[in-house]
């Protein structure tokens, strides 16, 4: 298709010359760990939920919405930014998630000690969080934009303080990390889906 002339996808393109097949790979590439990463987060939010017991999970359950230190869900206008600032915003929640992550875990392992699938995919999505936001920064890099350095670490000692002021609090503070969790990767990879040659615009 006249489209594709000239994108990044040209069989004719010339890696030895143009760094651009690169760059579409390194994209591709990225953009399918978010989308995996997407439906483990998702995974993750339901079993999280099917282990606090009630009021969670229970129809018309609204939790208060607690403020997670050095964490915010993604703007309204987040869209509507450039691509690299979009990314820039992606990588730097995606590297403030895994310490937060990781406290939610330590708190659900006293909590819930007989859920050790719970406690795996809490392990695995820092894990993941950590491996999507350094694909994303390479990505940046690839793209020529600057990156960012990682949020301090006093935003999780935040959220550890406020989570130790009762296991009700706790459990909010776990839903909501994951929730985040959720809504940061889903973001990643529709940003990273609007760089794909093809993908929606």
């Amino acid at each position: 298709m006249s489209r594709r002339e000239g994108s990044l996808e040209d069989p004719q393109a010339d890696s030895s010359v143009s760094p651009l097949p690169h760059l579409e790979a390194k994209i591709r590439q990225t953009h399918s760990l978010a989308r995996l990463l997407t439906k483990y987060a998702e995974q993750l939010l339901q079993e999280y939920v099917q282990h606090q017991g009630e009021p969670f999970g229970l129809p018309g359950f609204s939790p208060p919405r607690l403020p997670v230190a050095g964490l915010s869900a993604p703007a309204a206008g987040h869209a509507g930014l450039p691509a690299p600032e979009r990314l820039r915003l992606d990588a730097a929640a995606l590297s403030a998630l895994p310490p937060l992550l990781d406290v939610v875990r330590r708190h659900q392992a006293e909590l819930n000690p007989r859920a050790p699938r719970l406690l795996r995919r809490l392990e695995d999505a820092a894990r993941q969080a950590r491996a999507l936001g350094a694909a994303v920064e390479a990505v940046l890099a690839a793209l020529g934009a600057e990156t960012r350095g990682p949020p301090a670490e006093p935003a999780a000692a935040a959220s550890a303080a406020a989570a130790a002021a009762g296991v009700f609090p706790a459990k909010v503070l776990g839903l909501r990390v994951c929730g985040l969790y959720r809504e940061w990767v889903s973001r990643t990879e529709g940003d990273l889906g609007q760089l794909v040659p093809g993908g929606p615009a």
